[in-house]
């Protein structure tokens, strides 16, 4: 059994949507703080691994500013919690780029020796906050080639646009070639 750890309803959502065969499990894992969204993933991995029997799947979505050459990226929960939206496009509109690359992580563990990773990336910029939304820096977030940030979207919109599903469709077809 495929299991994706999260206590996301939205993320398991999608994710069922693609993968169709796919069980939601929370799981409380340590997250090592640091630059590699691999290494994060990997690590919790590993430790789902020594708990529970199955094939894993965790994933990691960053935000990396071009103005701080890649931060905050896997880091972006803490500088979210500690500058707002507000903050944060305060701080690129300060610098005079505001380019961004949002990006995500999906980790596959079929076992403690084969460990998969799989990514998706939508470039934008960040812009002051635009739309209601409860799911982190979507406000401000504003995808290449669109006039809405990503919480002006219809669940719809962004899921098409999305990083997590480019990367689980990565996930779906190394899958459907496995298996």
């Amino acid at each position: 059994m495929l299991y994706f750890i999260t206590g996301n309803k939205n993320k398991f959502s999608e994710a069922k949507a693609i993968l169709g065969e796919v069980e939601q499990i929370e799981m409380d894992l340590p997250e090592i703080q640091g630059l590699d969204a691999h290494e994060i993933i990997r690590a919790k991995l590993l430790e789902a691994l020594h708990h529970h029997d199955g094939e894993f799947l965790i994933e990691d979505t960053s935000l990396y500013f071009d103005c701080l050459n890649g931060l905050p990226g896997p880091l972006i929960k803490w500088f979210l919690e500690r500058l707002g939206n507000a903050g944060l496009a305060k701080l690129t509109d300060i610098s005079g780029d505001n380019r961004a690359e949002a990006k995500t992580v999906v980790g596959y563990a079929k076992n403690h020796e084969e460990l998969f990773f799989f990514e998706g990336s939508v470039r934008g910029k960040i812009i002051p906050p635009r739309g209601e939304t409860t799911f982190g820096w979507d406000p401000i977030f504003l995808p290449d080639g669109y006039d809405k940030t990503f919480a002006e979207m219809s669940r719809d919109e962004k899921n098409a646009t999305s990083m997590r599903r480019q990367a689980l469709n990565k996930l779906k077809k190394f899958l459907e070639s496995a298996g």
